[in-house]
């Protein structure tokens, strides 16, 4: 990518909102090109006075990728600069204060994947702005199996929050594969909660873990009109089955309950 296609895409990602989707078409294509100029590029933005600028560097240098050598993108992306920008993002943090730039550099700590951010991104666990505590949801579910991970996310799934609660359940219940009295009470208060989404990541949560007490609201969640993916996926883990099998319906999976636990 030239230098004038580079500067012209960096300076598309500043036009528009923040969630508009021209800003990230070119936030994407800059994270698909990932020479040194553009990560020179955005490590400049890093210590920018203009948040925005700040906010998407991080979300651009978190995901930058070595450009596929084929006209077919890379299966699996070759990920370029990661310990560079580790660096970067976490020395962002030590000042700032600007929610939009906290939510992009905390996310950005979980794609970065590197477990040491865990203690750092826990520190903004109760912050007031609900983007930046579902940054951390986002971020913590990244390490679904770390203890200290785990201990924030369980208590996201309290936060009062909608949106934010899903994604703490779905990274302790779905994406985690660690089992405990405190993982399993978490997801079946979860069965109650007033969003349909966070009731249906908690159920798959607790078929994973084989938890019988999920049965009663798992059935009732089988006799809705519609069945849905989560509800399937819950059914067929709670069942010991590999997957949800494509041909079953809601009555097959209320039989196989049925015939399974009585």
């Amino acid at each position: 990518m030239d230098a004038r296609k580079v500067e012209s895409l960096f300076a598309q990602t500043l036009v528009g909102d923040y969630e508009g989707e021209d800003g990230w078409k070119a936030v994407t294509a800059l994270r698909q090109d990932g020479s040194r100029e553009i990560f020179s590029y955005a490590a400049a933005w890093c210590s920018s006075d203009d948040p925005l600028k700040r906010a998407r560097a991080a979300a651009v240098l978190c995901q930058l990728r070595r450009a596929p050598t084929t006209s077919e993108l890379a299966e699996r992306p070759e990920w370029v600069f990661r310990g560079e920008t580790y660096l970067l993002v976490t020395r962002m943090l030590e000042n700032e204060q600007d929610p939009l730039v906290l939510d992009s550099a905390i996310s950005a700590l979980g794609h970065l994947d590197n477990v040491e951010a865990v203690p750092l991104i826990l520190r903004y666990t109760g912050h007031p702005d609900e983007g930046v505590r579902f940054s951390v949801a986002f971020a913590l579910g990244c390490f679904p199996n770390n203890d200290d991970a785990i201990k924030g996310l369980l208590i996201l799934t309290l936060d009062p929050d909608e949106d934010v609660r899903d994604w703490a359940v779905f990274g302790l219940g779905v994406q985690g594969d660690v089992d405990s009295p405190e993982i399993r009470e978490a997801l079946l208060r979860s069965l109650e909660d007033a969003n349909v989404n966070v009731r249906e990541e908690a159920a798959v949560g607790l078929g994973k873990r084989r938890d019988q007490r999920l049965i009663p609201v798992l059935r009732a969640m089988l006799n809705e009109p519609e069945l849905k993916v989560r509800v399937a996926e819950a059914a067929a883990a709670l069942l010991g089955l590999d997957k949800d099998p494509p041909e079953w319906g809601a009555p097959d999976y209320k039989a196989a309950l049925t015939s399974k636990f009585g």
